[in-house]
């Protein structure tokens, strides 16, 4: 299957962390876009990670979004580095991945979840970085090694597959 199956696929929120969020640029739109994400996954109960990198330093992650969900912390930029993480990560073979910064923690999960063999959808527009070149570049190189780029709206029509969901109302409201 070429799309998104909700029933195959687990979201993975990679260190929105409030101190690290006023030095990326547009990140009112990457953490807005997350929500819709994981406003979404509720709806559809599609499992959910998040990640914090260097909590102590950067803090925790932007107040609202992890509630209720998993977190785990690392130290190593690739959370499929730190011990642990995969044991922590839903049992899907697809991973959506939403997070900052792109060309950092981002870029080298998303190579440690390829490595590991998982399909990875990337979301564009729930991605930041401190300059745009470097989030530009960083999806690149993740596309040229098997990532596949999305929207969040491309995401909630995957998930939701048919205009007959019973939640379809709910989700696309979240995308309007």
């Amino acid at each position: 299957m070429r799309t998104i199956d909700r029933a195959t696929s687990a979201l993975l929120v990679v260190d929105f962390q409030a101190r690290l969020m006023p030095a990326i640029h547009e990140a009112d739109a990457a953490v807005e876009n997350t929500k819709r994400l994981l406003q979404a996954a509720a709806l559809l109960d599609i499992p959910v990670l998040f990640t914090e990198q260097n909590a102590k330093g950067l803090g925790a992650t932007v107040p609202g979004l992890a509630e209720g969900h998993a977190v785990s912390h690392k130290m190593f930029f690739d959370a499929c580095r730190e011990p642990g993480f995969v044991l922590s990560l839903p049992d899907k073979p697809s991973i959506v991945v939403a997070g900052c910064e792109a060309h950092v923690c981002v870029l080298q999960t998303v190579l440690g979840l390829l490595d590991l063999g998982r399909k990875v959808y990337l979301v564009r527009d729930a991605l930041g970085a401190r300059r745009p070149e470097s989030k530009e570049t960083a999806i690149r190189r993740m596309e040229g090694h098997g990532a596949e780029i999305v929207t969040t709206e491309m995401v909630v029509f995957e998930w939701l597959a048919t205009a007959d969901h019973p939640r379809f109302r709910e989700a696309i409201a979240l995308v309007k």
